[in-house]
This record gives C-alpha cells, structure tokens and sequence, in this order.
C-alpha cells in the first residue's frame, strides 16, 4: 500500500454537496460531525474546497438544473475520488420518481461508491457508510481507482 493510498484511508476529508429538498439528510450529515460522534479522531474532515476532498457526500435530489454544477465539482476532485449518496431522494428519487425535472438517483449524474438509504438516515448510518467505503477503499481489487 502506497502512503498516499494509507493517508486517504487514515484521514478521509469530505465535501458535503446539498441538492436541493427537505435539508433533512443535511442536518444528520451536520449532526454525525459534531462532537457528540467525534468522527475527527478517525480523521474524517470536512473541507470547503473539492480540491482538497477526496469523499463527496450528496443528499437530496438531483434536478436537472443542479446537475452540471455536481458533475463539475466531481471532476475538481483530485484522483482517486468517492461518492457517497446519502438519504432516500439522493438514491433513488424517492418523491420525486417520474418527475422530468429530477434525476432518479445520484448515479444518473455521476457514479457513486456508497448508498445510505433512509429518509433521513441516522448519524450512525453515516458515519457506518463512510467506514464501510474505507474498507472498500481498503481491501478494494481495484486499488481505489476506477
């Protein structure tokens, strides 16, 4: 394992990107990075810039309008970079399904390596889908790259 590889898994620094819906899902994306979960003492960070992230975390659902801004804040990230969909709307569209002004799912815009359905989920649920993506990143048959 490279020290870049064995820094991104010891210190995952992430870029939460709200789409427009309820705020639910980013009020427990908020929540799990406060001191009551301590997720800093893992590493987890969250930056303001894509350029220093390597884990983006979307929630709520991706309009058509939205999604130009998504795809090039994706593709500021530097390589190898992850996508993580949080809450019901970022997975599949939830209320929005069959609307033509909304895509069905994150992965319709960009590809994404982790879901957390729920609506909203539990800080806990997060904080477990970032872990589980390290692991992938981790013990991954592709090195962490696409």
């Amino acid at each position: 394992m490279g020290i870049i590889q064995w820094a991104r898994i010891k210190s995952p620094w992430i870029l939460h990107f709200p789409s427009p819906g309820c705020n639910a899902c980013d009020i427990e994306v908020l929540a799990a990075l406060t001191p009551r979960y301590d997720v800093e003492r893992f590493g987890i960070l969250l930056k303001p810039s894509p350029r220093h992230a390597d884990i983006l975390i979307v929630t709520g659902a991706v309009s058509k309008q939205i999604a130009r801004r998504l795809r090039r804040i994706y593709e500021q990230m530097p390589e190898p970079k992850f996508v993580i969909a949080v809450g019901t709307c970022a997975v599949n569209g939830n209320v929005f399904q069959g609307s033509p002004f909304v895509y069905e799912g994150v992965d319709r815009v960009i590809p994404v390596d982790v879901y957390i359905p729920g609506c909203p989920p539990r800080p806990e649920a997060i904080i477990h889908g970032v872990v589980t993506l390290i692991k992938k990143i981790r013990g991954g048959g592709n090195g962490g790259k696409r």
